[in-house]
């Protein structure tokens, strides 16, 4: 991600936008402005600024001339947020994305909690924490990769309907202390329209 698709995006409405557009699919400025509890008008001008910069697109397919449909253009994006901590004109747009990011990510955590699940769904679901590892920087960022790599691998596991699994190694040198922090869990589903 750029600087000028990390300003776009790093608005509070317009990242629970679009999180609810790519979590749910498709919907209309008046569904998202019920959900959301905001103006219809307010969130018809952040759907058109999500718009503008690439994020979502209007769903063609769906409504009619006075019903738009919205939806989360499926592109990966990455932002590598070291791009952008030494500028002070971005500094600002970051630290607001940072914020609603981990903002969004401790409030579906606990949505999860209050939610009643069925014994295998709450067993099945992890809200995992590692304290005693102590990595060199390289051994943390392999971690990372590594991380990913196993969700990527299960993601596309899931794409294809194949099986896949992965075990991690590290060793100690000149090392810190590390937090890992691993959360997954269900999420409900919207009905389908």
């Amino acid at each position: 991600m750029d600087a000028r698709s990390l300003r776009a995006l790093a608005h509070p409405l317009r990242m629970r936008i679009l999180d609810l557009l790519t979590l749910d699919g498709p919907d209309t400025a008046t569904g998202l402005a019920r959900r959301l509890g905001e103006n219809t008008g307010t969130v018809s001008w952040h759907l058109r600024h999500l718009a503008d910069h690439g994020f979502i697109e209007e769903d063609t397919g769906r409504g009619t001339r006075r019903e738009r449909w919205w939806r989360a253009v499926r592109v990966a994006r990455r932002l590598d947020t070291n791009d952008f901590r030494h500028d002070p004109d971005i500094r600002g747009a970051l630290s607001v994305y940072l914020h609603e990011t981990v903002q969004r990510d401790f409030e579906q955590v606990t949505t999860y909690l209050a939610e009643d699940w069925d014994e295998e769904w709450r067993d099945a679901g992890t809200l995992s924490r590692w304290q005693d590892l102590r990595l060199t920087p390289e051994q943390l960022a392999a971690l990372n990769a590594e991380l990913e790599a196993v969700v990527v691998r299960h993601r596309a596991a899931a794409r294809s309907g194949t099986a896949a699994d992965a075990d991690a190694d590290a060793d100690a040198g000149d090392a810190r202390p590390v937090l890992v922090q691993l959360q997954s869990f269900p999420r409900k589903q919207r009905d389908a329209r």
